[in-house]
């Protein structure tokens, strides 16, 4: 037997453990947090690991989803998949990211993608308040936090504002919101390959694109607003990488730092989490050995803050009210001992076995920077007892750098696996699974 032939059969072998051991910890887990439902601790709601109730429904979604799974694993595995131009695959990703999103909703019918809009506890309850003062609205934004809906409260103004710029254009119907919403949020797709072909070449990020169309958390993606913050922070990234090249020399590199911080910068008015891919952006540039380009991408990440400092919204302030509205309402009646293992049950679940891979080979691969920033985030949330119930679609900005170093070599400098397609079509099986039984909020 031929070397490549032995490596094949090692990847396999090695894939088909990884698979196992996921799905093992993925029904430990689920064990786990059925048990604190049925010793009644305090979590708040009967649906553990998730928010939401279990109930199994039948939908357009229960028939497409598995046809867009199964086109999916196809076409990754045929050879002409090789031979497409990047632009084609970085199209071909998205476009297929976006069928799985949204075959995922329709199992709930149109509803799927407009509950969450319709919802009292979410951010379109708050645009008719903006009206048509915007700037009065920021300047009192934290201030009548108490008045806001839900979503606001733990948010700061961007969502809102978001939703209020496109009712101005005349975009108020429900179920071409939720597409839009949806469409810009599967961009993350695109930003995240073209960061790992920036990181370790384009043949990774093509054995890459598999893992992120057909991720687990996509049930997500299609109906939360934290989506554009992972589509905000994918894009900041990708300006640090360009401007860290080695070859960019002159004013260019310069220009997408700040770049790079502008976007953080903005990110941070959607998500009082978002700075945490900042993280990232330093990793990088200390990677590349260029910790000068760190200056010009914090001076660009405070511009929109200050900016909406002078506007009247505080972001600190508003951090320091979004952290008190949680210790009042959430904090007293969800466990934070239960709910930081039953969050990690959550992360295992959403990232899906791909993050096994990923976990297990993080040291063999030059994207190290992405799981810094992205873990990181993850960990302080369940340290400082924040992660106590919908991190499901709150970390959603940082599940697709958890598992960038699923298609990392076995060993470093060694060759590169296959496209973990096992790990892919258990994930895509769970997530389906996930979605028929249960009724999220979003």
């Amino acid at each position: 037997m031929s070397e490549p032939s032995v490596n094949r059969s090692r990847a396999a072998h090695r894939e088909r453990l990884d698979a196992l051991c996921w799905l093992l910890l993925a029904l430990l887990g689920l064990a786990f947090a059925a048990l604190a439902v049925q010793l009644d601790a305090r979590l708040g709601t009967a649906s553990a690991p998730f928010l939401g109730r279990y109930k199994i429904r039948i939908g357009p979604g229960t028939v497409l989803a598995p046809l867009v799974a199964a086109g999916a694993l196809w076409a990754a595995a045929r050879p002409r998949f090789t031979r497409l131009r990047w632009r084609e695959i970085q199209l071909f990703g998205y476009m297929l990211g976006l069928a799985w999103a949204i075959a995922l909703a329709l199992v709930d019918g149109w509803s799927g993608l407009t509950k969450t809009l319709g919802s009292p506890e979410e951010y379109l309850g708050d645009v008719n308040r903006v009206g048509d003062h915007p700037f009065e609205y920021l300047r009192h934004f934290t201030a009548d936090a108490g008045y806001h809906s839900v979503a606001s409260r733990g948010h700061p103004p961007g969502p809102v504002f978001f939703l209020w710029a496109l009712r101005q254009i005349g975009v108020t119907n429900h179920i071409v919101l939720g597409f839009l919403i949806a469409a810009v949020s599967i961009l993350a797709i695109p930003l995240v390959l073209a960061a790992v072909r920036d990181s370790v070449g384009e043949e990774a990020a093509r054995r890459y694109l598999p893992v992120l169309v057909l991720a687990p958390y996509a049930i997500w993606t299609a109906v939360s607003l934290d989506g554009l913050v992972a589509v905000l922070g994918a894009a900041a990234i990708v300006a640090g990488l360009r401007a860290s090249r080695r070859r960019m020399q002159g004013w260019a590199p310069a220009g997408w730092a700040l770049l790079a911080g502008l976007l953080v910068g903005v990110a941070a008015l959607f998500s009082y989490s978002a700075p945490w891919l900042g993280l990232s952006l330093v990793c990088v540039y200390f990677a590349r050995r260029r910790p000068s380009l760190n200056v010009l991408s914090g001076v660009g990440a405070l511009l929109p803050v200050l900016g909406a400092q002078l506007l009247g919204f505080s972001w600190a302030a508003g951090l320091v009210a979004a952290e008190t509205d949680y210790a009042a309402r959430v904090a007293p009646y969800r466990s934070v001992l239960w709910w930081s293992a039953i969050s990690v049950v959550v992360l295992l679940l959403a990232a899906g076995p791909p993050l096994v891979a990923s976990a297990r080979k993080v040291r063999n691969t030059a994207m190290w920077p992405f799981l810094v920033g992205a873990g990181a985030a993850v960990l302080f949330s369940i340290v400082a007892g924040l992660a106590r119930g919908g991190v499901e679609h709150a970390w959603l900005p940082f599940f697709p750098w958890l598992t960038v170093a699923a298609v990392a070599p076995e060993r470093p400098a060694g060759a590169l696996p296959p496209a973990p397609l096992i790990l892919v079509g258990l994930g895509a099986i769970a997530a389906m699974i996930i979605e028929a039984v249960l009724v999220t909020p979003w």
